[in-house]
């Protein structure tokens, strides 16, 4: 996967480098809702994840990329999920740190990897799942077009509570 580059950002594959990064990122408790995480990952484990990271999203149905600045420094991750060739679909889902929001990385990950999915994977349409509370988030997607279709009521469970899941689609114009 070539790495792929707008004004302040890119968008990259996991490297052995990342381990720290993705420790820190997958073991922090405050973004365990929107990865569905239950449980601590072990450095080996994310590893072995980073070892088997180079798989074709064709075979894994799934990329993650990481975001960094011009400094090569990672500042977030976007993933695409739940690929789906046949019916030319793909999920995305992204995260920047909290150090790093409202400088414009968000935005220009989104857009890079709308540009990938539309012309290299050729997908009709991309969907993200926002829960309803995440207005950062729906400002960004909304930012590039993508229309709210549907809610999943009481969808994600988290602190005793129950939150509402929007699911936003972007679909490719002819």
């Amino acid at each position: 996967m070539a790495t792929l580059h707008s004004k302040n950002s890119n968008l990259r594959a996991l490297e052995p480098e990342d381990l720290k990064f993705l420790f820190s990122t997958e073991n922090d408790e405050s973004f365990w809702e929107i990865s569905e995480t239950q449980i601590p990952y072990s450095k080996y484990t994310l590893q072995k994840y980073i070892e088997n990271a180079h798989q074709d999203i064709y075979e894994a149905k799934q990329y993650r990329f990481v975001i960094s600045n011009t400094k090569n420094t990672p500042v977030g991750m976007i993933d695409l999920f739940d690929f789906n060739p046949q019916h030319k679909r793909v999920g995305v889902g992204i995260l920047i740190l909290p150090q790093y929001q409202g400088k414009g990385y968000g935005s220009e990950a989104l857009e890079m990897i709308i540009d990938y999915a539309f012309l290299y994977l050729n997908v009709h349409q991309i969907f993200a799942n926002i829960t309803a509370e995440n207005h950062k988030s729906i400002v960004l997607f909304e930012k590039f077009n993508f229309k709210k279709v549907g809610i999943k009521k009481d969808w994600i469970f988290t602190n005793d509570s129950y939150k509402d899941e929007i699911l936003y689609q972007l679909i490719k114009k002819p």
